[in-house]
């Protein structure tokens, strides 16, 4: 028996030119036009929690009609979170919470000659009106959406979405009831990725036109005036080095070469280790200035202005709300990597300016409060909690810094060690559980985070090199970090999403950092509410840690004035 339906959850399906909405006590079909209607109604009325397969693939009709749904489930996500990884096929979710083996799915007949026989089911004898076959699997034909060709088989699917949500609660439950909440918010936050996809980050054109060009020249009539462009700009590096002019700047090979034919010897290329012989020779200055121009250039050119930002001047991009790994949210085309010499651009709209918050020292934050180390717990009472940590390991702020990060990314030797043994002396407990997580991953064992998610170790062939158990092991130690930092991040930015005034909309998640585009007049009473917001939400998540968590918020007209 399948376990009780929860009564808010309420699943709507869009299929075709038909659609529906499921839940107990609840059937309703009709058009898309209609059952958006009806779900406006209910999300007034009713405020049910709202299950989608995928609110990524499926939130297009309601969000693109202005309606604001509160609260949401995402079955895909909920996976993710289960079993961790990315992929979320509804044949593979509904096997994985039915504890049906998933190794071999059913599959759709496909177009090729030699497939006929691929998906029939001989021994099927289940009624052909239910979306699950007589051995308990989907019907790969519903997975792919040809079997919802009447508005009862959609209304089944519906149904068997909010079958599907109710067996996830009850395996979330099974780890703890965390789990279940972070369920919950990732649902919230896969709605407020198909919203920020939709709604875009605001762009002052004129400005972003001519950042890129002066980085990367004139807009080109043809291609031979984007190579005479691409030629001056090399030219600008090349002619510290005579008798060079023919190295190819794009080949990584040929620039150690360059560097090498002035005495500047490096294992390869990578800014970070140009930036130190920046006095060295004129060469390193000039080749890290073409760099920044160069990935303008050619990644945030012309052609991505013109692809990816609308006449409204919204740049817009597809968004995810779990990486796949520890579950931090994407971003597409540009929005979570815009290089800082283009942010002067990304400006608030007429009328309008933004609230930008950042969550401060998250990640050290994240593990007092994940480890239980009531001692370190303490430390976060301050506004800058490595000041008290260096203290009580009796060093300057920069080391206990160091030390406190190299222990989340599992550096153990070099300037930090000796603050390093002081950790493990003063924090014994935090310590601890970063070593547990160190030793699972490892070993090759999957960890999860303190909301939950399932962190998946990668399997390495025997006999299993040390160095790359030691590698699974830092990324290990960091994820559970890392992930459960961003759980906090995105309970916070839906928890903000859902208390925003009218005009009011979250424009970008990035990491730790969020900006809400707000009508001028409201913006004191947004600050006020990110930082309240931001205190209930760590109470809730993590309640009797003793944790503080703080918030660096500041109003801006554009992205760049706020301090970084």
């Amino acid at each position: 028996m399948p376990p009780q339906s929860p009564r808010d959850l309420i699943a709507i399906c869009f299929t075709g030119d038909m659609a529906a909405i499921a839940g107990e006590g609840v059937g309703l079909t009709g058009s898309h036009d209609e059952i958006v209607t009806a779900a406006t109604r209910m999300e007034a009325e009713r405020h049910p929690r709202w299950v989608f397969w995928s609110a990524e693939a499926d939130a297009g009709p309601l969000v693109r009609k202005g309606v604001h749904l509160d609260r949401c489930w995402d079955i895909a996500e909920a996976h993710r979170i289960l079993v961790g990884g990315r992929g979320a096929d509804p044949a593979l979710i509904w096997a994985t919470v039915c504890r049906l083996v998933t190794s071999n799915l059913p599959r759709a007949a496909g177009v090729d000659l030699f497939d006929f026989a691929v998906g029939h089911d001989p021994g099927d004898r289940g009624d052909p009106e239910s979306a699950v076959r007589s051995d308990g699997y989907l019907r790969p034909e519903a997975v792919t959406g040809t079997w919802q060709s009447s508005m009862e088989r959609v209304l089944t699917w519906a149904g068997t979405a909010v079958e599907t949500a109710t067996r996830q609660v009850a395996a979330l439950s099974e780890i703890s009831p965390r789990a279940v909440s972070t369920g919950q918010s990732e649902g919230a936050a896969a709605l407020l990725c198909v919203e920020l996809a939709a709604t875009g980050l605001p762009v002052d054109r004129p400005t972003i036109e001519q950042l890129i060009r002066d980085s990367a020249g004139p807009r080109p009539d043809d291609e031979a005036q984007a190579a005479e462009t691409r030629r001056a700009r090399d030219a600008e590096v090349l002619r510290h080095a005579p008798g060079r002019e023919s190295t190819d700047l794009r080949n990584p090979l040929q620039v150690k070469e360059l560097l090498s034919s002035v005495g500047v010897l490096l294992p390869d290329t990578r800014a970070w280790r140009l930036e130190p012989f920046r006095g060295t020779h004129p060469l390193v200055e000039a080749l890290l200035a073409w760099r920044k121009a160069e990935r303008i250039a050619t990644t945030y050119g012309y052609h991505w202005l013109d692809t990816n930002i609308g006449a409204d001047d919204r740049l817009r991009g597809a968004w995810t709300a779990c990486d796949g790994a520890a579950g931090r949210m994407t971003a597409q085309n540009g929005l979570h990597n815009l290089p800082t010499p283009l942010r002067p651009a990304i400006a608030a709209h007429p009328g309008h300016v933004f609230v930008r918050s950042d969550l401060g020292q998250i990640e050290p934050r994240v593990l007092a409060a994940v480890s239980g180390d009531m001692d370190f717990a303490r430390a976060t009472q301050a506004d800058d909690l490595y000041a008290p940590v260096g203290a009580a390991l009796r060093v300057e702020r920069p080391v206990a810094k160091i030390a406190v990060l190299a222990a989340m990314y599992g550096q153990t030797s070099g300037a930090a060690g000796e603050a390093l043994r002081g950790l493990e002396r003063a924090y014994p407990v935090a310590m601890g559980y970063l070593r547990a997580a160190h030793e699972s991953g490892a070993a090759g064992t999957d960890v999860r985070t303190y909301g939950g998610r399932r962190v998946r170790m990668w399997q390495l062939p025997e006999p299993v090199d040390p160095g790359a158990a030691a590698a699974r092991g830092r990324f290990a130690r960091n994820a559970v970090v890392q992930g459960a930092a961003a759980e906090l991040f995105k309970m916070w930015a839906v928890s903000v999403r859902a208390g925003l005034p009218p005009g009011s909309e979250v424009v970008l998640c990035l990491h730790d950092e969020l900006l809400v585009q707000v009508p001028e007049a409201d913006a004191a009473d947004v600050v006020d509410a990110l930082h309240r917001v931001l205190t209930g939400t760590a109470a809730r998540w993590a309640a009797g840690s003793g944790v503080r968590f703080v918030a660096d918020v500041a109003v801006v007209r554009r992205w760049s004035e706020a301090k970084d």
